[in-house]
């Protein structure tokens, strides 16, 4: 079970923002949408992730006037980024060590799609009530 099954035929666009946006437009882009996190790109390659923590430590630690500095100026960097073909379990476990909530996907190298922690785990627990109903299926039928 692999992150391209998790992604497949998703429709959505993915919001993403580019490093030299202002912190204060990437800020909006997160409540307009009303998303935790989204990938940073620059020249079309995901070169970080913004999220509500990274808005929330800057301004903890500069005030409201890092509204005005670029993304790239607080965004976490680099990206860590996961294969389409990545197991799904690997990409939970690598989550889980490095405490982060949001993986860019890649194929080939280029920025694919962008996976919450909660898309994996609903994936697997979805998985898991199909294989339970399955197996009553069979008990039923034997």
């Amino acid at each position: 079970m692999t992150i391209a099954k998790v992604i497949a035929g998703r429709q959505q666009g993915i919001i993403s923002c580019d490093a030299g946006d202002s912190v204060e437009a990437a800020a909006k882009l997160l409540a307009t949408h009303r998303i935790g996190a989204m990938p940073v790109l620059e020249e079309g390659q995901i070169c970080g992730i913004f999220s509500e923590r990274d808005l929330l430590y800057c301004i903890a630690h500069e005030g409201a006037g890092v509204l005005a500095r670029q993304v790239r100026e607080v965004m976490t960097a680099p990206a860590i980024t996961v294969e389409a073909d990545t197991d799904v379990l690997e990409a939970l476990s690598l989550m889980t060590r490095r405490r982060i909530r949001h993986l860019p996907v890649v194929k080939a190298g280029q920025f694919a799609a962008f996976v919450s922690i909660g898309d994996l785990v609903k994936y697997r627990i979805d998985l898991a009530e199909a294989e339970a109903e399955q197996m009553r299926e069979y008990i039923r039928m034997a």
